[in-house]
């Protein structure tokens, strides 16, 4: 968003203002879920595991039937349905990204009336440390979030793995 004293400056259409891009995805429905405190945060990405499993189990069952295989029907289904979580994540983790992108960036690209008419306007110095401080305490934190999230996933692979070759 242009600051106030230079919205006459600010050659910017409205929807394509970093600010603007910030709090349009800060408050879109899937967005908002990382900014939840963690246990809402986890509890949202254990829905989508679970919703995830309606997929997965028919699938799973199909390889490993569970009156045979249990465990190996548990593993295959959990890691499944895992995969739901992990585009959800990719999803979250490139939305933010390019919104961080766009705040830190000294100048906004943006189109006039079509793809064939990009411009790029230089943010004046207030606006820049206003969209980078943005970036530190509020997108930062949701982007460490989202790659612990991931460090999780791969560590609860790994140990699914290690658990498969044991039975």
């Amino acid at each position: 968003m242009c600051h106030r004293s230079s919205v006459s400056n600010c050659p910017v259409p409205t929807d394509q203002q970093p600010l603007n891009e910030y709090e349009e995805l800060k408050s879109s429905w899937l967005f908002r879920d990382s900014t939840l405190d963690w246990r809402e945060y986890i509890t949202k990405i254990v829905w989508i595991w679970g919703l995830s499993w309606l997929l997965a189990a028919p699938v799973a069952a199909a390889s490993f039937p569970p009156h045979k295989y249990i465990a190996h029907f548990i593993l295959c289904g959990a890691a499944a349905a895992s995969v739901g979580v992990v585009l959800a994540l990719v999803r979250l983790y490139l939305g933010w990204f390019y919104v961080c992108d766009r705040l830190c960036s000294p100048t906004v690209f943006y189109e006039e009336s079509g793809w064939y008419d990009g411009q790029t306007w230089t943010k004046p110095q207030e606006i820049l440390n206003r969209d980078r401080l943005i970036v530190a305490y509020e997108i930062k934190p949701i982007l460490r979030r989202l790659q612990f999230t991931f460090a999780a996933l791969a560590g609860m692979y790994v140990i699914g793995t290690i658990v498969w070759h044991l039975f």
